[in-house]
């Protein structure tokens, strides 16, 4: 056996973590900027799309909770290979870590080329019978048809989060995050109005412009890792067919997470079609600029969730779960208090943020009371994600699908009675945020201080 002198060491020693608030803001931060890119993207659509028509923006509502679907599945595996990663960096054996990562790059193709497939075949006839308006559906399958194609590009770049957050380098995830961000903004001003030489493309212009951007972000990852040397360090790409133990153990972590990911954006979907029945395509507008607010405010939530699905993993490989209640806590105070600044900034100029969407009178009258109400609904979001990531990093992601699936009962049995039955406002609606969130807090915290973790093996 060869000899692993003082910098193999070094680098053996940079895989673990330690339980410090300086160790959590150094992944968390990286990860929050990573994090913006589909969020941003999504944002960055609707204010371009607001500017073109409401009805533009109010079509993007449910074009973009459907490209969420499929952009959670992969986030639902990310998250499962996260935690394999973690597990294997805290173990220092990087030989395994580019195995498993190879093999979910496998699986993810595999799951885009079923989402391409299901949105030509079963998509239209979903859409066609659930909206209301024929013209709405019309346009938001044309949108789809060429958004869907990001959907490969999407997946291998989340999958590359996925080595580099488990490899406590999420530092190196800028770099992917600041190309797409700036290709997203260049292409959609360029298409969707025909600036720059290009064609005027209207509403799809945003779906090509995303596309681009996915593209050219994961490029860019790919180019980092190539330049830093982790395909060497991992072993990445020496061995690219089916490892059936991999992806056994990459499935049943990842499979549970997938659907519990895809079953909360369906449940979103079901929301957004229920505001399109009951409140029309104002309801749908204002609906839509607060899924930004989710996405763009709670990129530093989900981030510090990611920490804590990575630590938590990584600290349980060192062997020391004594330091896992220690960890979740930290994460948590730290995301807490962000949301709080965040619910201030909301609550004091709602006006602001509505204006950038350029849309006045009914849609800012709309939208200010349920803005305080999903700024509220971010503070609970901030304990109750780290507490159900904290719980994947165990491992025991089946009950981290268990405790999703009460939530969206719940949920669905809610925005069903409030906006089909009794017809009530947005503002009702938009209440659903406290009861889903409160399940999910409760139960991942009961379950994390049961300690029945403990008995979990990866």
């Amino acid at each position: 056996m060869p000899r692993r002198g003082p910098i193999f060491a070094r680098s053996m020693a940079a895989l673990q973590v330690e339980v410090t608030n300086r160790q959590i803001l150094k992944i968390a931060l990286p990860i929050s900027l990573a994090l913006l890119v589909p969020n941003f993207n999504f944002i960055i659509n609707n204010v371009f799309l607001g500017h073109l028509s409401e009805e533009s923006l109010a079509i993007a509502s449910i074009t973009g909770v459907y490209y969420l679907i499929f952009s959670s599945v992969g986030y639902g595996l990310n998250n499962g290979l996260q935690a394999l990663i973690a597990r294997r960096a805290g173990e220092n054996r990087p030989e395994e870590i580019g195995r498993i990562f190879q093999q979910g790059i496998l699986v993810a193709m595999a799951i885009a080329l079923f989402g391409i497939m299901l949105t030509f075949t079963v998509a239209p006839a979903i859409l066609r019978a659930v909206v209301r308006s024929p013209e709405t559906a019309a346009k938001a399958l044309d949108f789809l048809y060429i958004r869907i194609w990001g959907l490969p590009f999407l997946y291998i770049y989340q999958m590359r989060n996925a080595l580099l957050v488990g490899t406590n380098q999420s530092r190196l995830l800028v770099a992917g995050t600041l190309v797409e961000a700036l290709a997203n903004i260049f292409f959609d001003y360029s298409l969707i109005f025909g600036h720059f030489y290009m064609p005027r493309m209207g509403f799809n212009g945003a779906a090509y412009a995303s596309i681009i951007a996915e593209f050219l972000g994961m490029f860019a990852i790919f180019v980092v890792i190539r330049l830093k040397g982790l395909h060497r360090q991992f072993a990445l790409f020496r061995k690219t067919e089916w490892d059936p133990e991999n992806i056994r153990n990459i499935l049943q972590l990842s499979g549970p997470l997938v659907f519990q990911h895809a079953f909360s954006i369906v449940a979103w979907l079901f929301f957004y079609i229920l505001i399109e029945r009951n409140s029309g395509q104002t309801g749908l507008a204002v609906s839509n600029t607060m899924r930004n607010i989710f996405g763009f405010f709670g990129v530093f939530v989900w981030a510090f969730a990611a920490t804590s699905n990575a630590m938590v993993s990584n600290i349980i490989g060192q062997g020391r779960r004594d330091l896992v209640l220690t960890c979740i806590k930290k994460i948590m105070w730290i995301s807490l208090s962000i949301s709080t600044v965040v619910f201030l900034f909301l609550n004091l100029m709602p006006g602001s943020y509505l204006g950038i969407y350029g849309l006045q009178g009914d849609f800012v009258e709309a939208g200010v009371p349920v803005i305080r109400v999903v700024a509220s609904a971010l503070v609970l979001m901030s304990c109750a994600t780290i507490c159900l990531n904290a719980v994947t990093g165990t491992g025991n992601s089946r009950v981290t699908f268990g405790i999703e699936l009460v939530a969206i009962v719940f949920y669905c049995v809610y925005v069903y009675l409030v906006l089909e039955v009794f017809q009530l406002s947005i503002i009702w609606a938009w209440l659903s945020e406290f009861l889903y969130l409160s399940v999910l807090f409760s139960l991942a915290y009961l379950y994390i201080k049961s300690g029945r973790w403990e008995k979990i093996h990866l």
